[in-house]
């Protein structure tokens, strides 16, 4: 039902908008003024980031999961639960896993508060409809929800400003992949702007029984005025998943690299929203005031076979976990700027509530629980140039609260974060530049966390609350970076330095929900060199590199070990032709083996991957071809060691290939 009205809205939309494109005169002086986005940083910015643009997503673009592209960035590894592209794909940034890295889109928090993941499966397709990503690594600046404790990925709306422009695209693939869209941006007119983006997308999966269906719908509005903008967003997602979440053992791979540790009957159902309303009031020449409002609803369920999970024969018993949640959120933010200073303060809060009810097919309700997490931050950050020093500081509060009402009683929990960051850029000259920062913060831990993997709150013989850990974690966090830009070379490297304190990391098992299990550490660090290098070799062909080199320990009592899922080496490397409306690109990728373990006994090897994509442009057509895993290499690039003992694998697919066609006008 929902793909249909889905279709509909968005052939409303378009008609509506063609039928009166006649009327509407083109006010060539007006231009957009985009809603700004405070938490940005920019050349000067003593922060370790990097920019993806419109263009490159564009390039790269097959309906896949937002985590392929930000894996080509250093010190991101990614993988799939059903070994290709689309469906439940996961991301990690100098080996700290998602629930620790903050996402935003345009600003508002993508985060599930209670669990801290942010589901992009959710939003299929959403790369369509992104004009720019922005991936801080480390703690960053200040950003709007959960900490950024890895580091922070920000997503931005289309771009209103651009041209009139209607496209249709259709794609299809190895395991029966497909992805169908259309989009229109009206550009402006008459201090008016809309956008509209419909995708259907669909997947058998490389697994057995690993299917996506889904669907996605974006729309986006503007008026723009003199002194003030005002902007809607609204994205809806629809998706059906069969599961793969349950890793392989290594026997059954070398039997079959397509099986599938869950079983066909289990799958999952989710519909996710968003919507914002953005304000820009340009109050003076020097003094802006940005408002934003948001609400996220998400509704879903999956299924669970406890007997496979167990390592049994499975059987007519099926457990079934829903949930029900709403987000509502606010943030403003003052901007001042005036010759070489600028200051913006903001303050930001938000109230969430997820219900969660647990079943048996046969058994009927089980339990039902709901989680209550509100937050309210303050922040203020400063920047002064004078000659070629930028110094930087930036301060934030914030609190939080976790509440639960259920069959157990549990006493409401309260955390309080200052997190201070300061940095100072050095302009050498107008090409090149150093950079230092120092960042502090701290997070609160999740659901799950404190839950020990358990949807319903666990009582002990007494009655009371079963807690696993309600301790916060904190870093302290070292950027020192160069960055260096001329009209054929662009050059950035940085080392960073991460020290925890109670670091909530990942023990490589999942608990009976789906959700990792972690474990707190007394000490440990990250630290570690990354490269980006965009050399322009001729008018039409450049070669472009992203790699990281990662050392990272845990120390507990008398044991030092490396932590789970952080290679020590990263290396992708790009090579792209492009001449008149031709484009061929051949890139590689080289991830070093990780541990999958404590006691760093077991691992993920080592692997080497070779991907290459075409296109050509004709009379408003655009023509693409994807090959990838070229040399058809077996390898797993995500793993863990069961409760039993074994070691359990995720595959991830051989070659294939996609290939599209899109019309413009």
């Amino acid at each position: 039902m929902t793909k249909y009205l889905t279709l509909f809205i968005l052939t409303i939309f378009l008609s509506k908008q063609l039928k009166a494109q006649d009327t509407l005169r083109l006010d060539t002086l007006q231009t957009l003024k985009e809603v700004v986005i405070t938490y940005q940083a920019d050349k000067r910015t003593p922060m370790t980031f990097q920019n993806i643009y419109s263009k490159d997503i564009k390039a790269k673009s097959t309906g896949q999961e937002p985590s392929f592209l930000l894996s080509e960035t250093p010190s991101i590894t990614n993988y799939s639960d059903g070994g290709n592209s689309q469906g439940y794909s996961y991301y990690r940034i100098r080996g700290i896993d998602q629930t620790r890295i903050n996402t935003t889109f345009d600003g508002m928090p993508m985060n599930e508060p209670e669990d801290q993941g942010a589901y992009f499966s959710n939003y299929p397709d959403i790369l369509n409809s992104v004009s720019k990503i922005q991936i801080q690594r480390g703690v960053g600046t200040t950003k709007n929800g959960v900490a950024s404790y890895g580091g922070s990925v920000q997503l931005f709306s289309p771009n209103l400003a651009d041209t009139t422009k209607t496209t249709f695209g259709l794609g299809y693939g190895s395991f029966n992949s497909m992805r169908v869209f259309g989009e229109y941006n009206s550009g402006i007119k008459n201090k008016k702007a809309l956008y509209v983006r419909a995708s259907q997308v669909y997947s058998d999966g490389y697994k057995y029984h690993s299917s996506n269906n889904s669907q996605s719908v974006f729309l986006s509005g503007g008026l723009f005025y003199d002194k003030f903008t005002w902007k809607l967003n609204f994205l809806a997602g629809n998706q059906q998943n069969d599961m793969a979440w349950i890793g392989v053992s290594d026997s059954l791979i070398n039997i079959d690299r397509q099986t599938n540790g869950n079983h066909k009957q289990e799958k999952d159902r989710f519909f996710q929203m968003l919507t914002q309303l953005q304000n820009h009031w340009q109050i003076n020449h020097s003094s802006s005031l940005q408002s934003s409002v948001y609400y996220t609803f998400l509704k879903g369920n999956y299924d669970f076979d406890l007997n496979n999970f167990l390592g049994m024969p499975s059987t007519n018993e099926l457990y079934n976990y829903a949930v029900q949640s709403n987000f509502v959120g606010i943030f403003s933010n003052y901007t001042f700027s005036k010759k070489q200073f600028n200051l913006t303060s903001g303050i930001h809060g938000n109230i969430y509530n997820r219900q969660h009810t647990g079943s048996e097919k046969a058994l009927g309700q089980l339990y039902q629980n709901t989680g209550y997490k509100n937050e309210m931050s303050f922040f203020t950050k400063a920047d002064y140039t004078f000659k070629m020093l930028t110094f930087f500081a930036d301060v934030q509060y914030r609190y939080v609260n976790f509440d639960y009402k259920g069959s157990v009683a549990l006493q409401k929990l309260e955390w309080n974060f200052i997190n201070p960051k300061a940095g100072l850029s050095v302009a050498v000259k107008p090409n090149y530049s150093l950079y230092y920062s120092l960042g502090y913060t701290g997070r609160e831990p999740t659901r799950n966390d404190m839950f020990g993997g358990n949807d319903d709150l666990l009582a002990d013989s007494l009655g009371n609350a079963v807690l696993f850990n309600t301790k916060p974690e904190y870093v302290l966090n070292h950027e020192l970076g160069f960055r260096f830009k001329k009209s054929k070379l662009n050059f950035d490297v940085n080392l960073y330095y991460m020290d925890f304190k109670n670091e909530i990391v990942l023990d490589g098992k999942f608990g009976p929900n789906g959700l990792a299990l972690t474990n707190n550490v007394e000490q440990s660090f990250r630290t570690g060199l990354e490269l980006s290098v965009n050399y322009k070799v001729s008018k039409h062909f450049s070669l472009v590199n992203n790699s990281s080199f990662n050392y990272s320990r845990i120390k507990e009592q008398t044991e030092t070990f490396s932590p789970i899922l952080t290679p020590p080496i990263i290396i992708n490397q790009e090579a792209v032709f492009s001449k008149n409306n031709f484009a061929i690109a051949l890139s590689a990728r080289y991830q070093h083996h990780s541990f999958i373990d404590f006691a760093n006994e077991e691992k993920v090897n080592s692997y080497f991957l070779l991907n290459s994509r075409a296109s050509y442009s004709i009379k408003g057509f655009q023509f693409s071809v994807f090959l990838n895993n070229i040399t058809n290499a077996k390898y797993f690039n995500h793993g863990y060691v069961d409760f039993d003992g074994s070691k359990k694998y995720f595959v991830q697919a051989p070659t294939n290939f996609y290939a599209s066609i899109q019309y413009s006008f």
